[in-house]
């Protein structure tokens, strides 16, 4: 399953615990391009690999001046030992009720390992700095995740020399 949110639409807003708990609002970061990637569970295999190639390529993430924000309906504790554990330097929002999955309708029945479940649809959004969602990745590949994010970085910032 995918979103059906749209591209070039505005990305809905949102206020929720980091692994800090200090509250973040998506309006935070307005004026600076936003990563957003959902994904289902710290530390299960396929998360630890996106999180941790996410980091690994972080410091290029940083130079053009983007935000990474990671989302799982984990709680701030589970974030906060997760973050740590890997030495995640970007921010990881706790999502226990959903309610920012249900808002990116990035939550609901999917097929895993051949049985329905209910859970996350492992999606990136990239807002631009007036908050618009500009691309969606619905078709993550966890452990080369950054470099699909930097190619769509790249091919907007292309878009808007051109």
């Amino acid at each position: 399953m995918t979103t059906t949110l749209e591209e070039n639409t505005p990305a809905p807003k949102f206020t929720a615990a980091n692994q800090q708990g200090k509250l973040v609002s998506l309006s935070d970061f307005l004026g600076k391009t936003v990563v957003l990637f959902f994904y289902s569970q710290d530390n299960s295999e396929s998360c630890t690999a996106q999180a941790c190639n996410i980091r690994d390529h972080y410091r290029e993430f940083k130079k053009k001046g983007v935000v990474m924000l990671g989302i799982s309906p984990d709680t701030v504790k589970s974030h906060f030992k997760f973050s740590n554990k890997y030495q995640l330097p970007y921010t990881l929002i706790a999502d226990e009720d959903k309610t920012i999955a249900l808002a990116y309708k990035v939550y609901g029945e999917k097929l895993f390992f051949g049985k329905m479940i209910t859970g996350i649809y492992r999606t990136t959004f990239v807002i631009d700095p007036s908050g618009i969602i500009r691309k969606i990745i619905s078709k993550v590949k966890t452990k080369t995740h950054a470099m699909q994010i930097l190619a769509v970085l790249e091919e907007l910032q292309t878009k808007v020399v051109d």
